[in-house]
């Protein structure tokens, strides 16, 4: 059986952009999420330790966004071009709000006489971050126009209801998980209030993932047939079926008051978000326009860029394995792990 060698590196390249850009939204999405709630933390002991849990690993997260950005950018060129033409506005948005948040993270510690100014900068650049993101995502799966491989949309083609749901979607999502994050590293009345808002959360969430599913189905005909039609229903069953579990599961660890387990199946229900987005796309790097292959760069340049994501990859997860085992416990406000 003949393998096209140049097929299957584009495939690969397409899963590493896909990783990368999870592990972003989970190892990021747990930061922003502590920022969208910054400010119901009592000022002083609650709000330094909700910071000082994040504060070790926080500018480390941002490291995957570079590396989904950087590969897009070199393995598939074209979707790079057509995705930052089509989504400039939210994408500059996203940015510049990452920029401003870290700013006030660091300022708030070196200038405490305006804290209460940059706790708002952070809670601010935190959910800006979080609605931008879920913009780009829904404003792709809506769609983007295109014509003679160049976009034809135009200025405000993203901003729709259906971008809008799934912004605010992806921001109560990343609160959930700043609020099992906090669930397992803070202690006391912070760590309770963490407890409390990840039940609301979690149910705001679970309805979000429902909406934004039911009306992908009728974005395209090929959503809903890849869905809905049989035999496809029979192999992505699955997926919902273990959405429903995980969240009764988590619901019952909140009830049992268990620290770990919250976050992890939090975790689950988003990477079961992402199985459902790859069988909702694939094999589209825009969804119903252009494909992953088409977009793909060559062929000696995929080969090229694989030899050194091969060896620059490892580090990375290294780096970020042994910055959270470090940083592993309980946190105190004054910067303590116990």
């Amino acid at each position: 059986m003949n393998i096209d060698l140049t097929a299957d590196l584009t495939v690969i390249w397409a899963l590493i952009i896909v990783v990368a850009v999870f592990v972003y939204v989970v190892l990021d999405g747990f930061d922003l999420g502590i920022g969208i709630l910054f400010r119901t933390f009592a000022v002083g002991h609650d709000r330094d330790t909700a910071m000082n849990s994040i504060a070790p690993v926080w500018d480390g997260n941002e490291t995957w966004l570079v590396l989904g950005g950087g590969g897009l950018l070199a393995a598939f060129p074209l979707a790079y071009g057509l995705i930052f033409s089509a989504l400039y506005a939210p994408i500059i948005a996203m940015l510049l709000a990452l920029v401003f948040r870290g700013v006030a993270f660091e300022f708030r510690w070196r200038d405490p006489a305006h804290r209460g100014f940059w706790d708002l900068a952070f809670t601010g650049g935190s959910l800006l971050a979080a609605l931008s993101q879920g913009v780009v995502l829904g404003a792709l799966l809506q769609g983007v126009a295109i014509s003679d491989r160049a976009y034809a949309g135009g200025w405000w083609d993203w901003l729709t209801p259906f971008s809008l749901i799934t912004g605010v979607s992806v921001a109560i999502a990343y609160a959930l998980l700043g609020a099992t994050w906090l669930v397992m590293k803070a202690e006391g009345a912070l760590q309770q209030q963490a407890r409390t808002m990840a039940g609301w959360l979690g149910a705001a969430t679970l309805a979000a993932i429902v909406a934004v599913s039911l009306a992908t189905l009728f974005l395209s005909a090929d959503y809903f047939s890849n869905w809905l039609h049989w035999p496809n229903l029979l192999w992505v069953a699955p997926v919902p079926v273990l959405v429903a579990i995980s969240s009764v599961a988590f619901w019952r660890s909140l009830k049992a008051r268990q620290e770990l387990a919250p976050f992890l199946l939090t975790l689950g229900v988003f990477l079961l978000c992402f199985v459902g987005l790859g069988i909702s796309v694939f094999p589209y790097v825009i969804p119903g326009a252009v494909t992953i292959w088409a977009a793909a760069t060559d062929h000696s340049s995929q080969v090229f860029m694989l030899w050194g994501t091969g060896l620059v990859l490892p580090m990375i997860l290294g780096y970020t394995a042994w910055s959270y085992w470090v940083f592993r416990g309980k946190v105190q406000a004054d910067g303590y792990h116990a």
